[in-house]
């Protein structure tokens, strides 16, 4: 691969300097592998999980051993990961979708959600199109404060309300948003002044879903409801992609709702039928893409760790702004560094593109991505169409021209993906 003396050196000291916060990275790792192969011994999987079912999938052993390793994972009372789920936006619309009502009010805690949710909310040109707004499910934002969630203004706004607040919505990770990454003691303390400002005004407690999506295995712990601890400790669902952190870069396809055992059985039942719910389902084979992908995950989410850190070093080295900074502690995989260009940017996501192992040979182009109100470019060579945790980037093509990064499924893949998307980006800087 070209790549400048100047820049190796970069991610050389990059390296040295980091030596003790990849350790850390790597004991968060050891902790999360432990608590999936406990989850593995205690569930009892074995190969005969591994056989795929057709139609109605009923009987499906595989399929339900993952659901309930999966709760164990996570300390959840219940919840389920299956293939059928496409995304994570799809994954959201289930469980939005489950929990709310006509006449009800979703209420985001994080402000702007990620521009995908835009038209699963609604808006007044996304009319008639099955959006929450269609059925008579109105919303409301909260924006951040500096330093996270403004809980007083979300537990002034439930004590206020008379039961229309249904979902408190959370979203873990910034999206196209330059805001931190929340951790999981942010969301667990949200949840707990939601529920406590609903019983002192007399109100019902609405339920707190979090987008999850990019956080899973970062920290030791999930912000789920844990039922060794009475269910106080976290929140009603978690709800994320398999082809984000916890497929492990195994998984071909899915999403997962996690959480408590009333939000997990409505969001069964909006994912097939009342009355049938989790019951039915076929596996299609994917059950031991899935298993493998849960027992890879802390591992490969670590490895997209130290990516991040290191791509956060060599631009800042290089003059990039970038965040989070080199050394700062995170909940998420994802980096974003600013180019200030819109070359800038499409070289970025050009130079990730030409370390890929997949369509290294392809430019990446701006385009009409749907679902975003920007156009989008978009490098993503990966052996899974539109995987995260895969090394990747995005961006939308307005100002400040910013490049979100995520994943790698290899340290050594993300470095010269990190090193040649640097070497883009001052050839492009060079030639002007």
């Amino acid at each position: 691969m070209i790549i400048s003396e100047k820049i190796r050196k970069i991610a050389d000291n990059a390296e040295r300097e980091m030596r003790d916060l990849f350790a850390d990275i790597d004991g968060i790792a050891e902790k999360n592998t432990e608590r999936v192969l406990d989850a593995f011994r205690e569930e009892q999987i074995s190969e005969s999980h591994f056989t795929p079912s057709t139609g109605y999938g009923y009987g499906d052993r595989g399929r339900d051993a993952i659901d309930a390793v999966a709760a164990r994972i996570f300390r959840a009372e219940a919840g389920f990961m299956r293939s059928s789920v496409i995304s994570g936006t799809h994954a959201l619309t289930v469980g939005l979708f489950a929990l709310l009502r006509p006449g009800d009010t979703l209420l985001s805690v994080t402000g702007k959600p990620y521009d995908t949710l835009e038209e699963v909310i609604g808006t007044e040109k996304t009319a008639d199109n099955g959006s929450l707004l269609d059925f008579g499910i109105h919303y409301e934002q909260i924006p951040m404060a500096e330093d996270g969630i403004d809980v007083a203004a979300v537990k002034e706004r439930v004590a206020r309300s008379g039961g229309e607040i249904k979902v408190v919505f959370i979203q873990r990770s910034k999206g196209y948003l330059s805001r931190p990454t929340l951790t999981v003691r942010q969301i667990r303390e949200t949840a707990y002044e939601v529920r406590k400002a609903a019983a002192e005004h007399g109100v019902p407690a609405p339920f707190v879903v979090v987008d999850n999506c990019y956080g899973e295995f970062t920290e030791t712990s999930e912000p789920c409801f844990d039922p060794g601890v009475g269910g106080e400790a976290g929140v009603d669902l978690v709800i994320g992609s398999l082809i984000k952190n916890p497929g492990g870069g195994m998984a071909d396809t899915g999403g997962y709702l996690i959480g408590s055992r009333r939000a997990a059985e409505l969001a069964g039942y909006r994912l097939c039928c009342p009355g049938v719910g989790l019951d039915a389902g076929a596996s299609l084979g994917q059950n031991r893409n899935i298993l493998k992908g849960l027992f890879y995950a802390p591992h490969t989410v670590a490895q997209a760790m130290k990516t991040a850190h290191l791509a956060a070093y060599v631009f800042s080295a290089l003059g990039f702004p970038v965040d989070p900074g080199p050394f700062d502690r995170r909940s998420d995989i994802i980096q974003t560094v600013r180019l200030g260009t819109p070359e800038g940017l499409v070289g970025f996501c050009r130079g990730i593109q030409s370390a890929s192992p997949i369509d290294s040979h392809v430019a990446p182009e701006p385009w009409d991505m749907p679902g975003y109100s920007d156009p989008v470019v978009m490098a993503a060579g990966a052996f899974v169409n539109g995987s995260s945790i895969e090394l990747s980037a995005d961006g939308p093509m307005r100002e400040p021209y910013t490049a979100f990064l995520q994943g790698g499924l290899t340290y050594e893949s993300g470095k010269l993906g990190i090193l040649r998307a640097a070497q883009c980006v001052l050839d492009n800087k060079e030639t002007k």
